[in-house]
């Protein structure tokens, strides 16, 4: 991962990025292969270079959040009043000014999550490992995640979280690898992955009859009027032509470029999607 980047790991429950990052940070040992982080194959050696965003979460109820955070960050090799003092500024830039003095127990389980989160960064790590770091996050709090992810980002610090909603890898990421059932199925960028399959038109004709499928792409599902198809290798503009000769017309044309959750499909199948959209509702 280059310096100063985003990475996600995608995937549904069970896939195994939560066993995958905790082997990568020495957590677990694996029990076969290598790994390396940082440049170095003893992970633990770099702990003070990196942040650990666990995906249980777990703080002391009774402890005010500054003192959490600043706690945190002691961990981490962080002198108590360099703790404190930054931790004031992260709270007031997340959006929590009044949390500082405010006992853990006393706060929502989002702004918890989040004094947990800067605990994590409190340190200025080179690299941020994020475990399912939106789950269980209302949007505000999760628009306010991403600000942060972002702004670690821009500081120079390397990201790297683990999903399995896809909304939040294809707005973040830089790079990012897809997984199912503990098998790498893709890594590139966002851009890569969408360029995999050809755009999608949307075709609704002038006129509609039994000899218009014909003419369309073997593929092409007809919806309430509208038919979807892939782009044609050889682009539109043939096809265009026998519509227009065969008196069909055009009333509506758009192309779309294909998303992630299409290529996500593709890869893993559409009854993975539907499992991982139902428990990211739930």
């Amino acid at each position: 991962m280059p310096t100063g980047s985003i990475y996600g790991i995608l995937g549904p429950n069970g896939a195994g990025k939560t066993t995958l990052l905790r082997m990568l940070l020495g957590i677990i040992e694996p029990d076969a292969g290598t790994r390396q982080l940082m440049g170095s194959d003893q992970p633990r050696s770099k702990s003070y270079q990196v942040g650990y965003l666990p995906e249980e979460r777990g703080l002391y109820s009774g402890m005010k959040a500054r003192e959490a955070i600043a706690f945190m960050g002691a961990l981490r090799g962080l002198d108590w009043a360099t703790g404190r003092e930054r931790a004031d500024d992260l709270l007031a830039e997340a959006g929590l000014p009044e949390a500082p003095r405010t006992k853990i127990g006393k706060l929502s389980k989002g702004m918890a999550q989040l004094v947990q989160l800067l605990g994590s960064i409190v340190h200025k790590p080179d690299l941020i490992v994020l475990d399912e770091p939106f789950s269980g996050l209302d949007p505000v709090n999760q628009g306010r995640l991403e600000e942060l992810i972002l702004a670690e980002r821009d500081r120079g610090a390397t990201v790297l979280f683990s999903t399995h909603v896809m909304a939040h890898a294809e707005r973040l990421c830089d790079r990012l690898a897809i997984i199912a059932q503990g098998k790498r199925r893709y890594e590139g960028s966002v851009d890569e992955a969408r360029a995999m399959l050809p755009m999608q038109a949307h075709y609704t004709p002038r006129r509609s009859d039994d000899g218009l499928a014909a003419l369309l792409p073997a593929e092409a599902v007809e919806q309430k009027g509208e038919w979807r198809f892939p782009v044609p290798e050889d682009g539109m503009e043939a096809l265009l032509g026998r519509l227009l000769d065969s008196g069909y017309g055009i009333a509506g044309l758009s192309l779309e470029r294909p998303s992630l959750h299409d290529v996500f499909v593709a890869l893993v199948g559409a009854e993975t999607v539907e499992k991982m959209e139902e428990g990211a509702a739930a």
